[in-house]
């Protein structure tokens, strides 16, 4: 749970930095915004969420 936490909180910032640059305009962003919510609630979001955590794991073993 901390890591999907942490993840939605750093994608969060990237987009509102994103959309306060221009890259991103509020349109897009609010689909997008509504697509993940309806993602979230779908058959695949445990897929992904499986996915997400062994990449975490990945990430967590390599040693510097």
């Amino acid at each position: 749970m901390a890591i999907s936490l942490s993840l939605v909180l750093l994608v969060g910032i990237i987009l509102v930095i994103m959309i306060r640059n221009g890259r991103v305009k509020w349109g897009p962003a609010l689909v997008a915004i509504l697509f993940g919510f309806l993602l979230a609630s779908s058959n695949v979001a445990p897929d992904i969420q499986e996915f997400l955590n062994s990449a975490a794991e990945a990430i967590a073993d390599i040693n510097p």
